[in-house]
């Protein structure tokens, strides 16, 4: 089978409370999330582009169906600024923690590092340099 788009379609990042979740991406990410209520759920989409590289995605809150964690699957941003350090330096100042700093993953492949955000989850950010 060959593969035409991205096998990512939509991620979505729990919450326990919106408005600090909200305020930490955008302080460490340096871009505005679009809050959105659909039922039940409050959500909080990441910016994208239509027909573009990668998979949008949305911070998102419902207490019966959604817990942050630091298990499970890990997904990375791509650090918009071009040097994950950018992104990375923002965490720990807005209530995140670092858990691995910018980190070589091989050469040709660039560099991630990976934090908690201020709801517990484990995520991480990748760069070119």
């Amino acid at each position: 089978m060959q593969v035409e788009h991205n096998v990512v379609g939509w991620f979505e990042i729990p919450a326990t409370n919106m408005d600090r979740a909200v305020a930490f991406y955008e302080a460490v990410m340096g871009y505005k999330l679009d809050r959105q209520q659909m039922g039940p759920l409050e959500m909080a989409w990441f910016p994208w582009v239509e027909n573009g590289v990668g998979s949008p995605g949305s911070l998102v809150r419902h207490e019966a169906s959604y817990k942050p964690s630091a298990d499970g699957v890990l997904a990375y941003f791509t650090a918009f600024s071009g040097d994950l350090s950018n992104e990375l330096a923002r965490v720990e100042p807005n209530g995140g923690k670092v858990l691995i700093p910018k980190t070589l993953i091989a050469e040709g492949y660039g560099y991630m590092g990976v934090f908690l955000d201020t709801e517990g989850n484990r995520l991480a950010l990748h760069s070119r340099q």
